[in-house]
């Protein structure tokens, strides 16, 4: 069934081609070094393993194992040293599961999720994390951590509005900006103006730099 290695990218191509040829307008491809598929109407899938990639308009996913399924592949499943980057955004993540909506372009991933966002010089972890692309909205969720310059974030969710460049955090929240502490039932962060606002059982240590000089002397 697989023939040749040299065979494959054709072999892919015109079965791409001839099962879902609505596709070819949204410039979707895949790849694989093994690949078993289903044909039947209605049961459409197909299961890429070995060097494994989908290439969409907006993303490259890569992964051990990927599961296209649904009308027109609109689902891709993905599975051990999974990685999908968006050149475009300048975002690229890295985890262990992968689910994503190619029509509504949400993608849901799981396990020692990073988030890397090149643009704003942001490095999102958790360990569950949602994105709607459309939007631009990441919500992260299971110890979350966000770095940035000078910005150390620890909560158990976190809701990110990239195009605002704004930080919205609950469960337990703890910010480190410069050497200060901030506590309280939310904070938000306009990373913009480098703003803090803080909600609800509102605690800080600050660090007084008169207060260090005065004991150094």
């Amino acid at each position: 069934m697989y023939g040749k290695k040299r065979s494959r990218p054709l072999l892919i191509l015109l079965l791409l081609l001839c099962i879902v040829p609505s596709l070819r307008a949204q410039t979707f491809s895949f790849q694989g070094d093994r690949m078993e598929t289903v044909l039947a109407k209605g049961k459409e899938r197909t299961v890429l393993t070995g060097n494994s990639e989908v290439q969409t308009e907006d993303n490259l996913i890569l992964a051990d194992r990927i599961e296209l399924y649904g009308e027109d592949f609109r689902y891709v499943s993905c599975e051990g040293n999974v990685r999908i980057v968006n050149e475009q955004k300048g975002i690229e993540v890295t985890c262990q599961r992968l689910f994503y909506n190619r029509q509504e372009k949400v993608v849901r991933v799981r396990g020692n999720v990073v988030m890397v966002d090149q643009k704003n010089e942001v490095v999102v972890k958790g360990g569950f994390l949602e994105n709607w692309e459309d939007s631009d909205e990441t919500v992260v969720q299971i110890g979350v951590r966000i770095l940035k310059e000078d910005l150390v974030c620890r909560a158990e969710y976190a809701r990110y509005q990239r195009n605002e460049d704004k930080l919205e955090l609950s469960g337990m929240p703890v910010v480190n900006w410069r050497g200060d502490e901030y506590r309280a039932l939310k904070i938000y962060i306009d990373l913009n103006t480098d703003t803090i606002r803080l909600e609800g059982d509102i605690r800080g240590k600050v660090r007084s730099e008169l207060g260090q000089n005065e004991g150094e002397e």
